[in-house]
């Protein structure tokens, strides 16, 4: 029990180890330039990644610091989109049975769908209170761009970090209803 709590714990450290790499790679100065063609969220794709896959890796509490700290990092309205981001890891949650035996396009759709629905009511809340926003097509690149990129960040959290959902045996092994 002890080794499988340190196990938990040494994935919530590499999250937080991920997302400070991205958001530090992010921050630097490459070759930015105003006006330029939006990149993905990767942030929210490791999070809800991470969440459908393995649950008990991402608690609500280090998802709700990480898009909190996200949102500081980012000058993004504070508080908007991580309240959105963790309705949506939630929501994914929520829904971790059906997605567990489902395919990977199931799955795939699903965030898709979940990030478009967050992009829209972010757009609503800031037009209702009249915050400045980036234009609707470089809206629908991020969201393009960020759809395209899951299956990337599904791809090496499996691969090089060893991220697997898991399986009704494996939950019978450990003696745990996910």
């Amino acid at each position: 029990m002890a080794e499988r709590a340190q196990k938990i714990w040494g994935y919530r450290l590499l999250l937080v180890l991920m997302v400070s790499v991205v958001a530090f790679v992010l921050l630097l100065p490459l070759g930015s330039r105003a006006g330029g063609i939006p990149g993905p969220d990767v942030v929210l794709l490791i999070v809800f990644a991470w969440i459908i896959m393995r649950p008990d890796y991402v608690p609500l509490l280090l998802a709700a610091a990480t898009f909190l700290a996200a949102d500081f990092l980012f000058m993004r309205p504070i508080g908007l989109w991580a309240a959105l981001s963790l309705i949506g890891a939630e929501f994914l949650r929520s829904r971790r049975l059906q997605l567990r035996d489902a395919s990977f396009l199931f799955e795939w759709l699903l965030v898709v769908t979940v990030i478009a629905v967050m992009t829209l009511v972010n757009a609503l809340v800031l037009s209702m209170v009249a915050v400045e926003q980036p234009s609707l097509g470089l809206t629908l690149i991020r969201l393009i761009f960020t759809a395209a990129t899951y299956p990337i960040v599904v791809i090496l959290a499996g691969r090089a970090f060893g991220v697997k959902k898991l399986s009704s045996a494996d939950l019978d092994r450990i003696g745990q209803r996910l």
